[in-house]
């Protein structure tokens, strides 16, 4: 496991994906105590419709999307707001009526201009394994502004949550803290996208509050420990999508139903237990990152088929970072005879080149002394060390294997 999480934070990308789902989960978890407790659990589904029908209409308009997207999930948000309070139309059937015409209208201008591709399916489902640093600078950009007012107003959110007939006779303007939560709602939406899809958003807003309300009663405590429950199922649903190759997304997800689950079952028997569970879960990234630190100088790296295009390019992009590291692929096994009587053998799969699938990606391969390569075709799993050699004034990479084994069953050979 330690060698697991050495990989996981050893290539930018990863960290890239780290940095902007623990920002999120945070904010996520923050408003959902109050969205919960209002009984607008469900709005941060309403919202990522709007957000899916606008991150559309962007493709569309050949525009960046969070430009797009921002202004219309905000005064979306609003909308809702309006329509509960000064309607006869009430709380989930405002939602439901908001998030249902924003999705069919998304889902035509995507049918009516570029089609259902595998960037509609990014938004849908989630695609934070693509996160940019530019991605990264927006999150931090939208989510400190979010944290900060929730602390600054922290006392007016606590009181409207509870009794807001009460706070506006005590003079708090409710409408505008009202307004507030769903602003900080609506911007945790449009940044969450990108890491849970519409489909899945709303799961960091509800599971962290309701887990947390099963072993504790006062607001203050239930909010940080809906932070604290957010970011570690985050960071075990990332680790578990890495080593399982699953969906990220649902992976998150999966780990607050989990822990939503233990925290009712431990509630059940005794709630001094569920107490120790909580801290205990607490430490576990600590322990994760304590254990990874010990166990540098071996670390095997095994490029994953899911991620086999953003693992490859990391490497060569940052080679001297990965030097002298054993890395482990599999893929085709290619021999081709160069200029002599030379041979150039990699094993590699078909990706991302000028006109499509054309590209090839992955590495050069030697062994150390004379030894025998398998058929070309092949499909092969090969484990060495990470190297290279000049010729002239280029450098270029190179494994020099340790093993390479001929294999029975086929992965993916063309990948994205």
């Amino acid at each position: 496991m330690s060698d697991l999480i050495y990989v996981l934070v050893n290539f930018n990308f990863l960290i890239y994906a780290i940095i902007v789902g623990t920002l999120v989960s945070i904010c996520a978890a923050l408003l959902g105590v109050s969205l919960v407790l209002k009984r607008y659990s469900m709005i941060g589904d309403g919202l990522s419709h709007v957000g899916f029908g606008s991150l559309a209409l962007a493709t569309a308009l050949n525009m960046a999307p969070l430009i797009v997207a921002i202004p219309i999930v905000v005064a979306a948000a609003f909308l809702l707001l309006r329509l509960s309070e000064n309607s006869k139309i009430k709380g989930d059937a405002a939602i439901a009526i908001v998030s249902t015409g924003s999705l069919a209208v998304g889902i035509v201008i995507i049918s009516m201009s570029t089609g259902l591709n595998t960037d509609v399916c990014n938004y849908l489902f989630g695609s934070i394994l693509t996160t940019t640093i530019t991605d990264v600078y927006m999150t931090i950009g939208l989510s400190i502004p979010v944290l900060i007012l929730f602390i600054l107003f922290y006392n007016k959110l606590f009181a409207i949550t509870f009794d807001e007939t009460f706070a506006k006779a005590g003079g708090i303007n409710t409408g505008v803290y009202n307004m507030l939560i769903a602003l900080l709602t609506a911007l945790t939406i449009v940044l969450g996208m990108r890491m849970m899809g519409a489909m899945l958003i709303s799961s960091l807003i509800i599971f962290p509050a309701l887990s947390s309300m099963r072993i504790l009663k006062k607001f203050k405590t239930v909010t940080i420990c809906s932070a604290v429950i957010s970011i570690v199922c985050f960071f075990i649903g990332i680790v578990v999508s890495f080593s399982l190759d699953t969906p990220t997304g649902a992976s998150v997800v999966i780990m607050n139903i989990i822990v939503f689950i233990l925290f009712w079952c431990f509630n059940v028997i005794s709630k001094k237990n569920i107490k120790k569970f909580a801290v205990v879960l607490l430490f576990i990234p600590v322990l994760f990152f304590t254990g990874c630190s010990k166990n540098k100088g071996n670390t095997q790296i095994e490029i994953r088929e899911r991620m086999f295009v953003g693992q490859v390019n990391e490497i060569y992009r940052n080679s001297e970072r990965y030097l002298g590291k054993t890395i482990k692929l599999e893929g085709i096994f290619k021999r081709s005879q160069m200029e002599g009587n030379e041979y150039f053998n990699a094993v590699l799969r078909y990706g991302p080149g000028c006109c499509g699938d054309d590209g090839n990606v992955g590495f050069e391969v030697k062994w150390a002394e004379n030894r025998r390569y398998p058929e070309t075709e092949s499909w092969v799993e090969a484990v060495g060390v990470l190297k290279d050699y000049r010729n002239g004034r280029d450098s270029f990479l190179y494994i020099e294997l340790t093993s390479l084994n001929v294999l029975n069953k086929r992965g993916a050979e063309f990948v994205n």
